[in-house]
């Protein structure tokens, strides 16, 4: 995610092109969009909106278009069992990664435990105050991993923000070892060049990589310089965690220029943000492939060394996609789902003025074999519901619903709420059920909804910035087998081979 106009964040920024009129005119082209906020300084900052749409918003409400404010809407074959609002972490909520009967939730100010034995009544199990925004987070075994993308005065859970043009400033990925739950214990720190955005493991029998996504280099920034055309790769021996180290730094763009050879973004391509590092990637280790959001590129890549990815194949789109930013193989590996957040994550882009191509999913057709791979288009998939301008709303992470014979997902749209949708024909995707709240606010854009919505042992599990931690049950013939489906384990952006 990346919030717009925050007064907190450090100077690395995207650009973002004039997509509509009035307010989202506005918020998309004030000024490019800034980087994450550090975390633990207050809230993310307001956008106040026009009186007309305002007005406008208010009016929806009335007329039943969009829920009232905070109010609850699904679709019938979806129950909303529980909620657990923010405890000691105020901070903005992030991503999910689960384990046995574990959630483990990442907050802006560290990451939260909960107990999901009985998924109507989740208990919180231990709250761990370690600022350093996104926190991005995944376990594996005994360990947890969290990403810090947000410059700090050293690599502690004590440490201050700092800028980044600082040499002593520290940013990258820590390790806690979750043997007892009540009470992680911080084991490793390892800096990573231009911090963790986000990341994803890659665990073998001895030891766990960890591929690191960062982007937005510059030349004021001391251990973040351009170019920076690739991922770092750290090797966390599980035996001895404290010699996590980073072991690669493979160039996933190569190319002359001082960015390499991904994506060159504006003025070449208006709206598309330039390609200066990935912003999540997602590894198959049973089919050996990993697929990569970087920014103005979609990459198709063999793991097959997990030291040495190697790119097959690399992807643009310069009509509808503004921000490459997440991926999802379906089960067979023949199709990638890419996430375009427009806008951030911080502007309202579900709406008629921007439409259903843009702010949506990307549906690739992997083709060929081998690494002669291609990724192939095939459709847009967006949320069918129009959200009001109050709303920030935008294509975000979700996970697989695993039924033999069918591609189906179920993904965050941020104050969109949660949609679960069909892709088995790649062409004609389509929603089947749904989970939201009405605007935060009817007056201000504020930034909410939820971040992360997966599905996990039967069970569907949304991170929402805002309002906590929310369980919904999903009841539907199409989706029911799924709860055969049993896993010890789950980060999403290691996907699991759900079948074997």
């Amino acid at each position: 995610m990346t919030l717009l106009n925050d007064p907190r964040t450090r100077h690395r920024r995207l650009g973002v092109a004039a997509v509509a009129a009035g307010l989202l005119a506005a918020l998309l082209t004030a000024g490019p969009a800034a980087a994450t906020p550090d975390p633990g300084d207050g809230p993310a900052a307001r956008e106040k909106v026009s009186r007309s749409d305002a007005a406008e918003v208010k009016a929806a409400m009335a007329s039943g278009k969009i829920p009232g404010q905070d109010e609850i809407v699904h679709s019938d074959n979806v129950q909303h069992l529980a909620n657990i609002p923010k405890e000691a972490l105020p901070g903005i909520n992030s991503d999910l990664a689960f384990q046995g009967r574990y959630a483990f939730a990442g907050n802006y100010d560290g990451f939260r435990i909960l107990d999901i034995s009985n998924p109507k009544a989740p208990k919180t199990v231990s709250q761990v105050l370690c600022p350093g925004s996104q926190n991005d987070i995944s376990v594996s075994g005994n360990l947890l991993f969290l990403s810090t993308d947000s410059s700090r005065s050293d690599s502690s859970c004590t440490s201050t923000t700092q800028p980044a043009t600082e040499k002593s400033s520290w940013e990258g990925m820590k390790v806690f070892d979750i043997t007892d739950k009540a009470n992680p214990k911080y084991v490793a720190a390892v800096e990573t060049a231009c911090g963790s955005h986000t990341h994803s493991l890659v665990p073998e029998r001895k030891n766990v990589y960890i591929y690191v996504s960062s982007y937005s280099p510059s030349a004021t920034f001391p251990d973040c310089q351009p170019p920076h055309d690739g991922i770092s790769v750290i090797k966390v021996p599980r035996n001895a965690p404290e010699k996590a180290a980073v072991v690669n730094f493979p160039v996933l763009f190569p190319g002359e220029g001082p960015d390499g050879g991904g994506n060159p973004g504006s003025p070449t391509n208006p709206g598309v943000s330039k390609t200066t590092g990935c912003h999540d990637i997602t590894v198959l280790p049973s089919k050996d492939l990993a697929a990569g959001a970087c920014m103005g590129d979609g990459i198709l890549f063999s793991i097959k060394d997990p030291e040495h990815p190697k790119v097959i194949d690399q992807v643009q789109d310069n009509v509808n996609f503004a921000f490459w930013h997440s991926a999802t193989f379906n089960q067979k590996a023949d199709k990638v789902v890419f996430t375009d957040e427009l806008g951030g994550g911080g502007a309202a882009t579900c709406n008629a003025a921007i439409g259903p191509n843009r702010g949506a999913d990307g549906i690739y057709d992997i083709v060929g074999k081998g690494d002669r791979r291609k990724l192939v288009f095939r459709s847009y998939y967006k949320i069918p519901r129009h959200q009001a301008d109050t709303e920030n709303c935008v294509a975000h992470n979700g996970s697989l619903i695993p039924v033999k014979g069918k591609d189906l997902m179920v993904q965050a749209w941020y104050q969109g709420g949660v949609s679960v949708w069909d892709f088995t024909d790649s062409v004609h995707p389509k929603e089947i059920a749904y989970f939201e709240r009405g605007p935060l606010s009817t007056d201000t854009l504020q930034v909410g909804g939820s971040w992360s919505a997966y599905y996990y042992n039967g069970y569907i599990y949304s991170n929402d910035i805002a309002k906590g931690f929310d369980v919904l049950k999903l009841s539907d013939r199409r989706t029911d087998p799924a709860e055969r489906v049993r896993l010890r384990e789950l980060n999403v952006q290691t996907q699991p081979d759900y079948f074997d």
